[in-house]
Formats: C-alpha cells, sequence, structure tokens
C-alpha cells in the first residue's frame, strides 16, 4: 500500500474518532441509572485502526484523537480520563486480539475495550479524589461498557464488511501480519458460509 494513502487513512480515521467524540460531548449521558456513563462511539475508529493497520499506526490514530478533540474544547480533566480509559482500552484490546479469532470475536474485542475505557477513567477519578471507593462504581459501568462495547463491535464489524476501503487496508495488512491474516480468513470464510 503506497505510504501517502496509509498517511491519509490514518488522518481520516483520526478526524472521525474527533468528530464522533465532539459529537457524543454534545448529546446528555444516555444512561441515566449511571451517570457519566458514554456510549464510546470513538472506540469504534480505534476498533477499525486496530483490524486494518499496525499497532504503532492504530495507536497513533488514538493519540492523535485525544490531543485534538481536546484542543477542540476538552480540559485537562477531560484528557486525563481520556487518556486513561483510551490507552487502557487500546491496550486491552490489542491483548484480547491476540487471542485470535477462534478463541474471540471483534464483538468480544470491543467488550473488552468498552469494560477497561471505564476502569481506566475510574482509576483517574480515584486518584483524584484520593480515595479507592469510587472504584465501587465499577460494577455498574462495567454493565453499561459491556453494552457499548456489543452495540459498538457490531457497528465496527458491519463497517468491515461493507465499506471497500476498511477491506482493502485489511487484505493489505493480511499480507504481512500473521494474525491479521487470521482474522480477515476468519471474517472471510464467514462470508461465504452464509451465503451457503
Amino acid at each position: 500500500m503506497n505510504k501517502n494513502k496509509k498517511l491519509i487513512y490514518i488522518s481520516l480515521l483520526a478526524a472521525q474518532g474527533v468528530v464522533i467524540t465532539l459529537l457524543e460531548r454534545s448529546i446528555p449521558f444516555p444512561f441515566a441509572f449511571a451517570p457519566g456513563a458514554k456510549l464510546g462511539l470513538a472506540n469504534m475508529v480505534t476498533i477499525l485502526a486496530l483490524f486494518t493497520l499496525p499497532y504503532k499506526e492504530s495507536l497513533t490514530v488514538v493519540w492523535m484523537r485525544l490531543i485534538i478533540s481536546t484542543f477542540l474544547g476538552g480540559t485537562l480533566s477531560t484528557f486525563l480520563y481520556s487518556f486513561a480509559g483510551a490507552f487502557l482500552s487500546f491496550f486491552g484490546m490489542v491483548f484480547v486480539r491476540r487471542l485470535g479469532p477462534s478463541r474471540v470475536s471483534l464483538i468480544g474485542v470491543s467488550a473488552t475495550g468498552g469494560i477497561l475505557h471505564n476502569v481506566g477513567q475510574l482509576i483517574v477519578a480515584s486518584t483524584i479524589a484520593h480515595s479507592f471507593s469510587v472504584m465501587l462504581y465499577l460494577p455498574v459501568l462495567a454493565f453499561t461498557g459491556i453494552f457499548s462495547g456489543i452495540a459498538v463491535g457490531i457497528a465496527a464489524n458491519y463497517l468491515m464488511e461493507h465499506v471497500v476501503t476498511i477491506q482493502k487496508f485489511q487484505r493489505e495488512g493480511a499480507r504481512t501480519d500473521r494474525l491479521t491474516r487470521a482474522w480477515y480468513e476468519a471474517s472471510y470464510t464467514e462470508e461465504y458460509q452464509n451465503l451457503e
């Protein structure tokens, strides 16, 4: 794949993540029983990057999204919460993805990211509050994280199956990375099994 095309793709993913983050900030909390919980729709961009780009470049998408969205209306505290959540989520999804498509689905990878995003934010909150009791909120946020992660995973899975550009980058990654090839072949096989 052309280096310029890859840079454009990374930039587009980061820009889409920023737009989704800004839109999500402007809507009220969707979970009335869990104040502060959000859908985490920007995590969809992280998943797309993780499944179509090498780790280093997908990490670039994450930090670019965080920095730009902070400059466009965030504060230091929102940056700290977002940073902890996004990076713990990212590295957790990297670890779970390495289990391979025979042990976990893309939706499972996304649900892991949803839970760990909330864990990262609670770690920052407990550090700021100097109290571990903030972590008692974890079961509620874990439930919303699983729900959000499943929804985001379904959306990301749909995009990977229907957007040609994403398929091209995944196919390109499959040529150079054994794990990406396993995920690509699993989705390709499932697609043809569903047609039979």
